[in-house]
């Protein structure tokens, strides 16, 4: 029998339980839910794991059963009021008798949007919204993201030396972290609908762009991105070979362009977009991705292209791997290329920094502020 206890636990019990859905939800939101008696007794839990299995309320209503007569839902995200791929779970809800509804966020999907909350209201139900508003928020950045702004939760990433190098002045990067960190950053990868770099990334490194661990089980496919506005690369890399998900050749060179034939020859995806200013016009690449249910964008180098998402206004957050060296040089790699700013006053400001310590590395990822505009 599960024993009563304290609201601040119950509730870390429900993020715990969203958690599961970390690489197996996308494009839906990670979600769980907890079913408490009036004596305040656990008496139902449940987790959404993957886009099309059973929503995280009524998996908690089935391990309930008749039990959730008057009882009280603890769940991180509005229960949703449409048919999408399951049944609504507010009308399962108010089959179940539950009395109280307490939960984080409004579901921003215009499906629910807040019709949820008050189609219980609207049944007598006691709904609260607000509790643990800010990690829900946290837990959700990339489904929230999509959802409000109608495009793909970009998130850099980057390993480098202390003194923030990427590589030495003569290239080599391999490795600057540790083999704990390089792990981590594997499961961040995992945990994205779409890998994306540069065309020099690929010239200097030449990588596959794969998921190594097999821990995604979404239904988005897995999307590999290679940005490459003058199309430098060439069709033999080895992104364009290796099996794992959809490749795109992301170009500003017009799609009649016959260099891209040995491109299309290998079944890449080839997006031709060139921006007014030049280059690509990285706002309608992350428009098509949007209108594929692509959630999220992991742009994992190099420097030019990291600042190009920045300097266009399209970075969410940052996360960078650290590791305990120092490898000097001015002409060695930096995660930022580009111009820069001119004053710090300019410079980006970031919020909400978490660092964790893996092996002898150090991770710190933080958000970038909403209201940061490059001058």
């Amino acid at each position: 029998m599960i024993e009563t206890s304290p609201l601040d636990v119950l509730w870390r019990r429900v993020f715990e339980l969203a958690q599961r859905g970390r690489f197996s939800t996308s494009p839906n939101p990670r979600v769980g839910a907890v079913l408490v008696d009036a004596n305040g007794t656990v008496i139902g839990e449940g987790a959404h794991e993957r886009a099309g299995g059973p929503h995280a309320e009524a998996i908690a209503l089935a391990a309930a059963g008749a039990r959730a007569k008057g009882a009280t839902l603890l769940v991180n995200l509005e229960p949703c009021s449409h048919f999408g791929r399951t049944s609504p779970c507010t009308e399962a809800l108010l089959a179940a008798g539950v009395s109280r509804v307490v939960c984080s966020i409004e579901d921003p999907d215009p499906r629910t949007a807040g019709r949820g909350v008050r189609r219980l209201k609207e049944r007598g139900v006691d709904v609260l919204v607000g509790a643990f508003a800010d990690e829900a928020e946290t837990l959700n950045e990339a489904f929230l993201k999509a959802i409000r702004a109608r495009r793909p939760f970009v998130h850099l990433k980057w390993a480098a030396s202390l003194d923030g190098r990427t590589a030495t002045r003569s290239g080599d990067s391999k490795w600057i972290t540790g083999e704990a960190a390089r792990e981590d950053a594997l499961r961040l990868r995992e945990e994205c609908d779409a890998i994306l770099v540069g065309a020099l990334t690929i010239l200097a490194d030449d990588p596959l762009l794969t998921r190594r661990l097999a821990l995604s089980s979404a239904i988005t496919p897995h999307r590999r991105l290679v940005l490459d506005g003058a199309l430098r690369v060439p069709a033999t890399a080895r992104v364009f070979s290796a099996a794992g998900g959809e490749v795109w050749l992301v170009t500003a060179v017009p799609s009649g362009d016959p260099r891209l034939a040995p491109f299309l020859e290998r079944g890449v995806q080839v997006f031709s977009r060139p921006a007014a200013g030049g280059g690509v016009d990285l706002g309608a690449l992350l428009g098509a991705l949007h209108a594929l249910e692509v959630r999220s964008v992991l742009v994992e180098g190099g420097g030019v292209t990291a600042a190009s998402f920045l300097k266009a206004g399209l970075v969410d957050r940052v996360t960078a791997y650290v590791a305990p060296l120092l490898v000097g040089g001015a002409d060695a790699r930096s995660p930022l290329g580009g111009e820069g700013a001119d004053r710090l006053g300019d410079a980006c400001r970031l919020a909400g920094l978490d660092a964790v310590r893996i092996g002898d590395d150090l991770r710190l990822s933080a958000r970038i502020l909403p209201d940061f505009v490059v001058g």
